[in-house]
């Protein structure tokens, strides 16, 4: 039985993944949980390597698939550059080579410390599903049950991620997934990342913003069945 290891979005918890585990039954599915969220301690990581090299020290399977989505997807593009040998196929969903300038999220990461996270909430689940979707509520809960301090670290290792540089350099077979109305990581960056690494594909998924796999589970589902 292969093994997929899925990672999520910051401020979400390995639950964002529960859509998928039916289609993936036939795997042995392992949920990493970020610092400081669904319960995982706060780690001193200082850069998105260390939460890569994290992966690599937990999970046992000589090789592993690895499907992430936004910082997930980070942790995913730092894996093939860094351990390609570990890598059998890479999924990444709704995220980017470099997510905007540091500043936004060194301001964020000071927010959350001073106020918590529910202004963060307030702006960030607008973004991460469409107006059509009705079970908003969930993911708040879910995003209010993170660490504060865990959240506001993990801010600062994006603020310092940039691979966009490298892309060219990942040689595992890979998928990228947009959502069409994703303002995070609309389908112009999926599309560069997947033109800049070497026989990727890029798909598109419609009605769907940053947590695709939420809201299109069916159509997220069809993508990694056929990649995996």
């Amino acid at each position: 039985m292969s093994t997929v290891v899925l990672s999520g979005s910051l401020g979400s918890t390995a639950a964002m993944w529960d859509p998928q585990l039916p289609a993936l039954r036939e795997h042995e599915v392992i949920a990493v949980e970020h610092p400081g969220h669904g319960g995982a301690p706060v780690s001193d990581a200082q850069s998105v390597d260390d939460l890569a090299a994290h992966v690599l020290e937990t999970v046992d399977a000589d090789t592993f698939s690895f499907v992430g989505l936004s910082l997930g997807g980070a942790v995913g593009m730092r894996l093939a550059l860094d351990a390609p040998e570990r890598i059998d196929r890479l999924v990444l969903a709704c995220t980017a080579p470099r997510f905007g300038e540091p500043a936004g999220w060194e301001e964020r990461a000071a927010t959350v410390r001073a106020r918590g996270l529910a202004p963060v909430a307030d702006l960030v689940l607008p973004r991460w599903f469409t107006p059509a979707f009705d079970d908003v509520e969930r993911y708040r809960a879910m995003m209010l049950s993170i660490d504060p301090e865990g959240y506001a670290r993990c801010c600062e290792l994006l603020a310092r991620f940039d691979v966009e540089a490298k892309l060219a350099a990942i040689s595992v077979p890979t998928l990228v997934i947009s959502g069409a109305e994703d303002p995070t990581t609309p389908p112009a960056t999926g599309a560069a990342i997947a033109s800049r690494i070497p026989g990727a594909r890029h798909e598109v998924i419609d009605v769907a913003a940053h947590l695709a796999n939420v809201e299109r589970p069916d159509a997220f589902n069809q993508l990694l069945k056929e990649h995996l």
